[in-house]
């Protein structure tokens, strides 16, 4: 499965009005898919439907899956170590650890902090 989803925009696309599914019927619109791999189906000259193969859209169901799993694994990933922090917090000796850090004299080697460099 390629990783890259290829996307035609909607005008580069071969067009059909909608009178030409009826004129030229079901067989003959199919034909124009299998000549352009898809093909948009217009009203007035607005487009209203884009027919593609079936496995055309199977293979784009799949891709879009294959996303969707991608974040959530990360979004797991950030959940659960988000969770390990929260959990030692939780801990009972949380307070008196925070409060040591606190307590305990900064060396910054002379420099001064003065907030996050923003470049």
């Amino acid at each position: 499965m390629p990783a890259v989803l290829p996307l035609d925009s909607l005008e580069d696309l071969p067009r059909t009005p909608a009178s030409d599914v009826k004129k030229l019927g079901w067989r003959g619109v199919m034909k124009t898919v299998a000549r352009h791999g898809k093909v948009v189906v217009t009203n007035h000259n607005e487009p209203e439907a884009v027919i593609l193969p079936v496995d055309e859209y199977d293979r784009l169901l799949q891709l879009l899956r294959a996303a969707g799993d991608k974040d959530r694994t990360m979004l797991d990933a950030l959940r659960r170590s988000y969770d390990e922090r929260l959990a030692r917090l939780r801990e009972p000796d949380a307070g008196d650890r925070l409060a040591a850090i606190f307590d305990t004299p900064l060396d910054l080697g002379g420099r001064v902090i003065a907030g996050e460099d923003s470049r």
